[in-house]
């Protein structure tokens, strides 16, 4: 059995890393098993990939597509093209994609014209919001995968809803808590943390860089100024996506208690943010991230495809309004902010889950 695993960004590879692991487990005496690592090149900065993989433990990949592309539309393309040759050299009997990123729809496009079956990872969660590349892709994903692993019994039930029939659900749990959990013991506190003074509690972290929230200069002016003046002088340490840092200095921002540094690796960011009175974000997967370290989590989008985290967890939807952020600080900084809980099957064995299904189904 062949495996080709698929990886293209950021997300992708605290995904993969607990499969990979598993997969290499899995090894040991079938040597009819194997798998291939194909990292697209979607994301790459030294931060997001060597690094990254060091840290997580994460073999370097049998090969680098080095794919980009100045528009979704090219690197899509790009994508396309560098994996149809890749598979056609190194054939498949299964092709793995995890989350939504345009590397995920690319390649199960191209692996399902090849006849190839893929298996999506992270399948059937929705926003419901077209105006999300990540929604289309998971939307055209899902619609020609083979098999689909599921982080909830809601994501199950949004592709039931498409007719995909429950022989090709499996419900297994969250291959990113599974890293979380993995790692949360070689956390690293980062130099920033001595250089800063920062104390347990006492500071918040915060992600921003969907383009709804940061495109528009005086939109992310407004956000600044009301988190800097709710957040009571805490200090705001807030890594920045290199998009984000461009358009914040452009559009010369200045809020006292807000410290833009650069990105950081995935065991130091974890540690800022285990350790943090509160996280405010816009990404999906730090949701889930934190409802697992039972950090409150601020979300500034109107709708989220993780509404476990919000139901179960420690998550709130803010919204895209900066004015309704002060709301959100006064309950938390008040101690009103909600208790949350794990849910069902966020317990470091997702990939088990998986690995054991696709022997079953490709034994």
């Amino acid at each position: 059995m062949r495996i080709t695993v698929v990886a293209g960004a950021r997300p992708n590879f605290i995904k993969i890393a607990s499969i990979i692991h598993t997969l290499r487990i899995a090894q040991r005496g079938k040597s009819w098993l194997q798998y291939r690592l194909v990292h697209t090149g979607q994301h790459y900065d030294k931060v997001m990939s060597s690094d990254f993989f060091k840290e997580l433990g994460i073999p370097k990949p049998d090969v680098n597509l080095s794919c980009r592309g100045r528009t979704q539309a090219e690197q899509t393309a790009n994508i396309m093209l560098a994996f149809e040759s890749e598979l056609l050299e190194n054939p498949a009997d299964l092709v793995l994609v995890v989350g939504d990123v345009n590397s995920t729809l690319a390649c199960t496009i191209t692996a399902k014209k090849l006849q190839t079956k893929v298996s999506h990872v992270e399948a059937g969660i929705r926003s419901f919001d077209l105006s999300m590349p990540e929604e289309i892709n998971r939307m055209v994903t899902d619609s020609i995968t083979d098999y689909f692993f599921t982080t909830t019994e809601w994501a199950g039930d949004n592709l039931r809803k498409t007719g995909v029939s429950d022989k090709r659900i499996f419900f297994v749990g969250n291959v990113m808590i599974d890293t979380l959990i993995k790692n949360i013991p070689r956390l690293k506190q980062p130099v920033l943390w001595n250089q800063m003074d920062l104390k347990e509690q006492e500071y918040l972290i915060m992600t921003m860089h969907r383009p709804g929230n940061v495109d528009q200069e005086e939109k992310l002016k407004a956000f600044m100024t009301a988190i800097s003046t709710n957040t009571q002088g805490m200090p705001v340490i807030f890594p920045m996506h290199p998009r984000t840092r461009q358009r914040f200095d452009v559009a010369q921002i200045t809020a006292p208690n807000i410290y833009p540094i650069s990105p950081l690796g995935y065991l130091e960011f974890n540690y800022l943010v285990k350790h943090s009175k509160a996280v405010i974000t816009d990404s999906g997967g730090i949701t889930e991230e934190t409802t697992v370290m039972n950090v409150p989590c601020l979300t500034l989008r109107d709708n989220t495809e993780r509404p476990e985290t919000i139901e179960i967890g420690t998550n709130e939807l803010v919204g895209t309004d900066p004015s309704a952020i002060k709301i959100a600080l006064d309950k938390l900084f008040s101690g009103n902010w909600k208790r949350g809980a794990i849910p069902e099957k966020w317990d470091g064995m997702a990939a088990e889950r998986i690995v054991e299904i696709l022997l079953k189904l490709n034994g």
